[in-house]
């Protein structure tokens, strides 16, 4: 072999790492599940390959781009698939001081008389350091977005991470523009991305190199988060400094069903002393006085189906949930998270945690509780119960055999059991091994597909229902022995329809069904970004998936109408999806008054805080929400949250909303 060719050949290697190239890990709750590699072209081009398995989806984007002396891209090319394996196809070009850009949802064209910087929506996180970058050279650190909106950073400090080739310095910057609070990224020295980490570490990605300092950039990540949500906290919370209370309001009792006007609500502390007609509760000395006006007022929401991060907590408030259940979190931060709710240090309601076990394997979830033997099981189990957590979610990557094993030792330490149904077995088998509770509607349609269906650990669960949910209907035998075996066995439902509808939405608009009411007032970067997106419809199928969701919400009436036990959870955007949810369920044809016990009364229930929850009455928790509209007549008006109270302190909504740059709701429109 001629050594000349192998000198070059090393140059160029050496040229190309000089210049940036790089290869990212990305990790899923710490698992490796892809990863972003980043190949420098010069200064100012780039190409980067991303590319990460979530349980059968993620990003899989190849993405190029060119950059200007500012930093600012007047090139942008993107293809591929995106997080649900939709075809991904996104154009920027600037040229002659003229902007054009084009993805599946837009396209846009226009003059700029000053710069700004296109932000993809199908992007590698490599992009978010390109744009602080280009924000750091930019007068006073801000810069116009396109298609809309505007960013700004700031220096959140440094850290010092002892790397194997020695301790590397980051600087930790804190963009605000592009979602409802700041998000972090992290850059070398030399001004290169080391790291970007979102929800509170569910997903990183950075260099291997830097894995041993992972832990305490989300820790410095945290601290920043806990201080902005301090601030918050102490700018929007009001605790009445004597009795408080509520006058002419219209009070929702689920346990009856009823809606009594002309009612009086007295609160003393944390607690509902006294609920009467209005003529029969003086004014306390010093009190403070909400005048409801007949506005309606019921207990405070429940979400059952959360994952929580950056602004859910506060948002959760603003749609006037006040308790929620969390299924899967990080558990080395997530704990402290709860305990500044509780506090109110931040904002946010009152959680259930119930933890997360998976088993290892290519789709297995984002959890570090991976197990594999029984002892492994039991010792997830114990960690958990120790820790406060009152159930546990299992996922479809378990072993069936090890499912038993957890819901006999989860039952023993007092613990509820739910999950997806693992894989290669049906949900009635789930059940029987001794399972309370199922995650979403998609698996009940799935056990009639069973053995025909039994790897469910990828797009299968979801393509499956695209393709045949319209073939069961509740009219069919199997269907009604199935619902009646489900009640037979106390059998609890977190269905998530809103999901599953933003699911079989439009391809060509990235905003969930249920949101479209209320997206044009959310900042503009959320509006692009929001929503699991449609599945991608395969040719020759669509007049299945046009059937699927409607079969949903009928399969969803026919298990309400059979007794099984529903409970309300989004799975998605805090707030405002659990309206859209339980719109739906009200469009499905559960009246309107059971929708709203399914929402507070029950969930309290089955999660066995009914003593404190769930009911406007004396003794009980002040959880309340005021609603300006009749959701008995319209289930829309749910959205229409004025006042929310949780243990007595009170909460302005559109208050909350202004601080996370949405938009005020204009008079006569619902939220």
């Amino acid at each position: 072999m001629h050594k000349f060719p192998v000198l070059l050949l090393l140059f160029a290697t050496l040229t190309a790492q000089a210049a940036g190239d790089r290869e990212d890990q990305v990790l899923l709750q710490g698992n490796i599940a892809g990863k972003q590699v980043v190949r420098a072209v010069g200064t100012d081009q780039a190409r980067v390959d991303y590319h990460y398995n979530d349980r059968g989806r993620g990003d899989d984007i190849q993405a190029q781009w060119r950059l200007d002396g500012n930093g600012l891209l007047v090139e942008y090319k993107a293809q591929g698939k995106n997080y649900t394996k939709a075809e991904v196809n996104e154009t920027f070009s600037l040229r002659d001081g003229r902007a054009s850009w084009k993805n599946a949802s837009e396209q846009g064209d226009r003059p700029l008389a000053s710069p700004a910087f296109f932000m993809p929506i199908s992007a590698p996180p490599e992009i978010q350091g390109v744009l602080v970058r280009a924000l750091l050279k930019a007068p006073g650190q801000r810069l116009p977005l396109l298609p809309s909106g505007e960013a700004r950073v700031e220096r959140a400090g440094t850290l010092r991470i002892n790397a194997p080739g020695g301790p590397v310095e980051l600087t930790h910057y804190r963009v605000i523009g592009l979602g409802f609070t700041p998000s972090s990224v992290w850059l070398r020295g030399d001004g290169s991305t080391a790291a970007v980490t979102y929800a509170s570490g569910w997903i990183s990605i950075l260099p291997e190199e830097l894995d041993p300092g992972l832990p305490d950039i989300i820790a410095a990540q945290e601290r920043a988060d806990a201080q902005w949500s301090a601030k918050l906290a102490r700018d929007l919370t009001h605790q009445p400094k004597g009795p408080l209370l509520i006058r002419n309001a219209r009070v929702f009792d689920p346990r009856d069903l009823a809606a009594t006007p002309g009612m009086s609500v007295l609160v003393e502390g944390e607690r509902i002393i006294r609920v009467a007609a209005d003529a029969l509760i003086p004014t306390p000395l010093h009190a403070e006085v909400i005048h409801a006006e007949g506005r309606f007022l019921l207990p405070g929401l429940w979400d059952v189906h959360k994952h929580y991060a950056e602004a859910d907590g506060p948002l959760d408030i603003a749609g006037g949930v006040t308790s929620s259940r969390d299924l899967a979190n990080n558990t080395d931060n997530f704990i402290e998270r709860v305990k500044r709710f509780d506090a109110g240090t931040e904002i946010g309601p009152r959680v259930s945690m119930a933890g997360f076990i998976d088993g290892a394997g290519p789709y297995a979830g984002p959890t570090k509780m991976l197990v594999s033997t029984p002892e492994q099981a039991l010792k997830a189990v114990d960690w958990y119960a120790d820790h406060g957590y009152v159930q546990i979610k299992t996922y479809s990557s378990l072993k069936p055999e090890l499912f038993p094993v957890i819901a006999d030792r989860a039952h023993e330490r007092g613990l509820r059991v739910s999950g997806h149904v693992p894989a290669f077995v049906s949900a009635r088998q789930f059940v029987e091994a001794g399972a309370d509770e199922i995650q979403h509607i998609n698996f009940i349609f799935l056990n009639f597909m069973y053995p025909r269906v039994q790897e469910t650990r990828n797009m299968k669960r979801l393509t499956e229902i695209g393709e045949h949910a319209y073939e069961y209907t509740p009219d069919q035998p199997e269907v009604q022995e199935f619902i009646a075996f489900l009640k037979r066995h106390h059998t609890v439902l977190d269905p998530t329809l809103a999901v599953f509808e933003d699911l079989s939405g439009d391809p060509d608009d990235p905003v969930p069904p249920g949101l479209r009411s209320i997206a044009h007032r959310l900042p503009p970067q959320v509006q692009r970004n929001f929503g699991f997106g449609a599945l991608p419809v395969p040719k020759g199928h669509e007049e299945a998936y046009a059937k699927a969701f409607p079969s949903l919400m009928r399969m969803l009436k026919a298990l309400h109408d059979g007794g099984v036990t529903l409970m309300p959870g989004t799975d998605g955007l805090a707030g405002y999806l659990l309206h859209a949810e339980l719109e739906i369920y009200a469009r499905a044809g559960i009246p309107n008054a059971e929708v709203l016990r399914l929402a507070t009364l029950t969930p309290a229930q089955v999660m066995g805080v009914d003593k404190d929850r769930g009911v406007i009455a004396p003794g009980k928790l002040a959880d309340m929400v005021l609603i300006d509209g009749d959701p008995l007549k319209d289930m829309r008006d749910i959205r229409n949250v004025d006042l929310v109270l949780k243990g007595g302190k009170i909460f302005d909504p559109a208050a909350i909303e202004q601080s996370l740059g949405i938009q005020p709701r204009k008079q006569g429109q619902t939220r």
